[in-house]
């Protein structure tokens, strides 16, 4: 019962900051032509002005980022032939990631190397997990199991590590970099800046959301090696 409680929880935290980055990103997204330029209009521009002449800005249906491996800014189709606040703001908050790595911002590096880590290592820890009960089967020993189970947990929960160690680095590029690029070079329209920083504050929290989905899956793991 403990445990079903506690999924139940995880649940509503993860569907509430989900829920909120949503509802903030959809509000601001009308009117859609209250800029006279496009999302990926801004991204070349900045881009362009950091002497990042080599970075490209496309379009992907994989979600707004920055791909420190391919110089790449790439924009969901709305934001990237979006002319709305959310478009613009996304397009800066991006920018920001490039220039994280223009000047070797050291959390991006991290997360970078991380991220080709997190995918076979949760592979890993999610097939340890499904061999607990048959080792502790095949051998007796519970110290066995357990070791196995606290190896496959751990493992699996590299991703939300990684989410962690993303928040900061999602707040500089939100509040560091792409605000000051908003406001000083004067994109942002009169009375727009509050709200670009609910927008670009949104854009950082969508990593928390991911990261408690991610011990989610952990909890349910650990429910089912318990039957």
């Amino acid at each position: 019962m403990f445990y079903l409680i506690l999924i139940i929880l995880l649940v509503v935290l993860v569907v509430g900051p989900s829920y909120w980055v949503k509802h903030i990103m959809e509000k601001y997204s009308q009117p859609d032509d209250r800029y006279s330029g496009t999302g990926a209009q801004l991204a070349r521009t900045l881009l362009d002005q950091a002497n990042l002449q080599q970075v490209r800005v496309e379009t992907t249906e994989l979600g707004d980022h920055y791909d420190p491996l391919e110089k790449v800014v790439r924009l969901t189709p709305d934001k990237f032939n979006g002319r709305s606040l959310t478009a613009i703001t996304v397009a800066a908050h991006e920018v920001g990631h490039a220039l994280q790595d223009r000047d070797g911002y050291l959390p991006l590096k991290m997360r970078t190397r991380l991220v080709q880590l997190a995918a076979p290592v949760e592979k890993l820890g999610a097939g340890i997990l499904m061999l607990v009960p048959l080792v502790v089967a095949l051998v007796r020993a519970p110290l066995a199991g357990a070791l196995f189970l606290a190896g496959g947990l751990l493992t699996l929960g590299t991703s939300t590590l990684v989410h962690l160690l993303t928040l900061p680095m999602e707040m500089n590029a939100s509040f560091v970099r792409a605000l000051p690029l908003l406001e000083q070079g004067n994109y942002l329209k009169q009375g727009d800046a509050p709200h670009a920083r609910r927008l670009l504050k949104a854009a950082a929290w969508t990593y928390v959301s991911a990261s408690l989905m991610t011990l989610i899956n952990i909890a349910r793991w650990w429910a089912i090696i318990r039957r």
